[in-house]
């Protein structure tokens, strides 16, 4: 049994680790709109609503949250994070704690 790697096994090795992001970026979509529904009334939220827009997400919200990225996620908030298209919507809110993730690591 050889211990080098084959171009095929590298690539099912990139696919399983595309797959893999791409099911980390949906659950961590699912609990955000778990959050974000849980704490405002928004029943037809969508993944690219704009939050701010909406007019029913404020910024005390918009505090609340970044605490719960924070520590759902375990993301650490730099001052170049703050920036309010990273939380303007589902998606954006769910790429910036992947591309979080991306950085340290994970």
């Amino acid at each position: 049994m050889s211990n080098i790697q084959t171009s095929e096994d590298m690539n099912s090795l990139d696919q399983q680790t595309i797959h893999q992001q791409e099911v980390d970026q949906q659950e961590i979509k699912d609990i955000l709109r778990t959050y974000m529904l849980s704490a405002i009334m928004m029943p037809d939220l969508g993944d690219d609503t704009d939050l701010f827009e909406s007019g029913v997400v404020n910024s005390l919200f918009a505090i609340q949250l970044m605490t719960f990225v924070e520590k759902r996620f375990a993301v650490e908030m730099e001052s170049d994070d703050l920036d309010i298209e990273n939380f303007r919507s589902l998606n954006a809110t769910a790429a910036f704690v992947a591309r979080k993730h991306q950085q340290n690591g994970r």
